[in-house]
């Protein structure tokens, strides 16, 4: 069954569309030869000899990296690394500020529970599980005294299981990273914008034992040998040139019914975007002030906004494209054609209704984690309140060490302000019957949202007295405030799932949809949704119309950098050195010429399809060889995670000779570059 034009112009992937199994990318091969691809589908992935999956490493909690030498050396994005540079950073030694750069191995800093993962290898085992072994069997099978860790992952809504066999190294150290004011240039201003001018990149290594494998931490630790690593091309990129990305994208719906699409546009942005507005607007103005809490508070602040401005251009992306009513007409075709199927027919009327019963529920939970969870304070009472609830012995070294987890870089007087105003957003958006009966009680006695944390505040012990006693703890205002959420944090785990749809009440139905929608809609191509698993995508260099009359070429340059350049305003001001380089040009073997003038590339747009968990992902040319860093999408590229616009859905990627410019210009490391397979 071929569908009508209404679906085609929503699903039929484009070439630039999808996010694609590695070890089934010979599927995808030929079409990527025609763009330019000059590699074979085993050089992309195999289990049987080194291949580029060798060389990509889940970085962190959320990241790609990948290795660009044979003794470990490591790119990521800064702002994956951004938390690891804060924790290694002081006012004495302002990393984030100032840069830094390891002149020698001896100084390379290791940051204390870093970890990138290696993928072994993938599988699919939906047949395996079907014929009646257990998922935890073939995970023990395939980690049995090797070290190695596993997961069983679904795809296509379980239509699939796809096994993933990890080996993860523990002993990360930071090698190099450029001030903010050139990996974060422009700061949230500049995020996901463009024309962009951010050198987002950060240099790390990894270290094994001396057979290779992981180990802790250890001066005895020698780099870790990878079985591939990736050649560096500096022959620049034009218009229509081939791009891959290679990574772990973490998060896309792009199968969902239009119900999710109205949940996320009409529900649940508006409400994120303005809690998270009011959060950022008391820390910026705190961090203005004060130099300590500038650097104690940007991961924070970072973390906050990031999804902050994603949403808001998700939901402007969504809203332009009539996401919604393009899935209503779809599904109402699809339901003509499944009129006559038995198994299928009432299938979105099961779906809505599942909907309709879920979604009060998870707008909650949402509304929870956006306030309640909001509040810096919370996460250790919330340790407290458990260890109390358990029976636990909460020993001055557990305490110690959870004070150390939930409130390094706290700032009472931030927590404060920002716990007044998420209580109240809290009781406004409410439900008032389903507010806790104890918060009830408290607003009654103390007449507002912002008395009550006034006075939780003004006699809690949490800050000012450790160890606290068991009685002290019980009797805590901020633990007792805990407990008045104990309903509320059971519902946060009923509904703690990816997404809307990811609940059981209304997953169970996709499973069905997509085994439908595959019959239904035949001639398309259909990729699983990204999970945070390895994934290829691929596109082209390329620019894009942004509004009628104005276009947006492929490429920035040092140029822009220049004419943006503030010293009044943080995230604008460059280093001298950056400075005094653009004034004598002396550019080295960087320069290019643009417009007819000596300049440096810095950013550039391709069209490859990304998510989050895609940043630090490695752009690779046709041949295979490193071009770029992918960090970020165009912000009318947002809604993309949804419904990707090949017209416009661009990623932003910092140009790898960017990279080398600057640990050589400004970071005066040019032996690092020596480390490395540069062409």
């Amino acid at each position: 069954m071929l569908c009508a034009l209404a679906c085609i112009t929503l699903t039929t992937a484009t070439a630039d569309e999808g996010m694609w199994l590695p070890n089934r990318i010979k599927e995808r091969i030929k079409e990527m030869r025609k763009m330019g691809f000059k590699l074979k589908a085993d050089d992309i992935y195999s289990d049987n000899k080194a291949s580029l999956k060798d060389a990509v490493v889940q970085f962190g909690g959320g990241c790609t990296g990948e290795f660009i030498s044979s003794e470990g050396l490591l790119l990521t994005n800064h702002h994956c690394g951004y938390g690891s540079i804060q924790m290694l950073s002081s006012v004495e030694h302002d990393y984030l500020t100032d840069g830094y750069w390891a002149k020698s191995r001896a100084e390379e800093l290791h940051v204390p529970g870093l970890t990138v993962s290696l993928l072994v290898k993938m599988e699919d085992v939906t047949d395996r599980l079907a014929a009646g072994e257990t998922a935890k069997g073939i995970m023990e099978k395939e980690t049995e005294g090797n070290g190695y860790t596993a997961e069983i992952k679904p795809i296509y809504y379980g239509n699939q299981q796809m096994l993933y066999v990890y080996r993860t190294y523990r002993d990360v150290r930071l090698v190099g990273t450029p001030p903010s004011s050139i990996g974060k240039f422009g700061g949230d201003t500049d995020n996901w914008v463009w024309p962009r001018h951010t050198g987002d990149f950060s240099i790390f290594r990894v270290y094994a034992n001396a057979e290779n494998e992981p180990a802790d931490y250890s001066e005895n630790n020698v780099p870790y040998r990878p079985a591939r690593h990736f050649e560096v091309s500096t022959k620049g990129i034009d218009e229509g040139d081939f791009t891959m990305i290679y990574g772990f994208p973490g998060n896309t719906q792009e199968y969902v019914t239009a119900d999710a699409v109205d949940y996320v546009a009409k529900m649940a942005n508006p409400m994120k975007i303005a809690l998270r507005t009011i959060r950022l607007d008391i820390i910026s103005e705190a961090q203005a002030k004060d130099v300590a809490t500038r650097i104690a508070y940007a991961a924070k602040h970072a973390n906050i906004a990031n999804a902050w401005k994603k949403w808001q251009g998700e939901s402007l992306g969504l809203e332009r494209l009539g996401t919604a009513e393009k899935k209503r007409a779809y599904e109402a075709e699809f339901a003509a054609w499944a009129a006559d199927k038995p198994q299928y027919a009432n299938l979105l009327d099961s779906m809505h209704a599942a909907y309709s019963e879920v979604i009060p529920h998870y707008f909650e939970r949402e509304l929870f984690n956006e306030s309640i969870m909001g509040m810096e304070f919370f996460n250790y009472a919330y340790w407290l309140h458990l260890g109390q609830m358990r029976g636990e012995k909460l020993t001055a070294d557990k305490q110690a060490e959870a004070r150390e987890k939930y409130l390094t870089d706290h700032n009472v007087a931030i927590d404060r302000a920002i716990s007044r105003r998420m209580l109240a957003e809290y009781v406004a958006r409410m439900p008032k019957e389903n507010l806790p009966a104890q918060l009830a009680e408290a607003l009654a006695k103390h007449g507002s949202a912002e008395a009550v944390v006034d006075n939780i505040f003004d006699n809690t012990l949490l800050f000012t007295e450790y160890p606290l006693t068991k009685e002290k703890i019980a009797a805590d205002p901020m633990v007792q405030f805990v407990g008045w959420f104990a309903d509320a944090l059971l519902k946060n785990r009923d509904y703690a799932y990816r997404n809307l749809s990811n609940v059981p009440a209304i997953e169970k139905w996709y499973r069905t949809y997509m085994k439908a929608l595959r019959e239904f809609d035949n001639e398309r191509a259909f990729y699983p949704d990204a999970n945070f698993t390895l994934r290829v995508a691929y596109g082209t260099v390329t620019g894009y119309e942004n509004a009628d009359g104005e276009y947006h070429t492929h490429l920035t340059t040092i140029d822009g950098i220049i004419a943006k350049d503030n010293p009044n305003i943080y995230d604008y001001d460059i280093p001298q050195s950056l400075r005094d380089t653009y004034k004598s040009k002396d550019y080295g073997r960087w320069a290019i010429t643009q417009n007819g003038k000596k300049s440096v590339p810095v950013c550039f747009l391709a069209s490859n399809h990304t998510s989050g968990g895609n940043s630090g992902s490695p752009v690779l040319n046709g041949k295979g060889e490193l071009i770029g860093i992918n960090f970020d999408r165009t912000w009318r590229s947002t809604m993309s995670d949804i419904e990707f616009d090949p017209t416009i859905c661009r990623n932003i990627s910092v140009d790898i000779r960017y990279v080398l410019f600057v640990i050589d210009r400004i970071g005066g490391a040019g032996y690092l570059i020596e480390e490395m397979d540069v062409k």
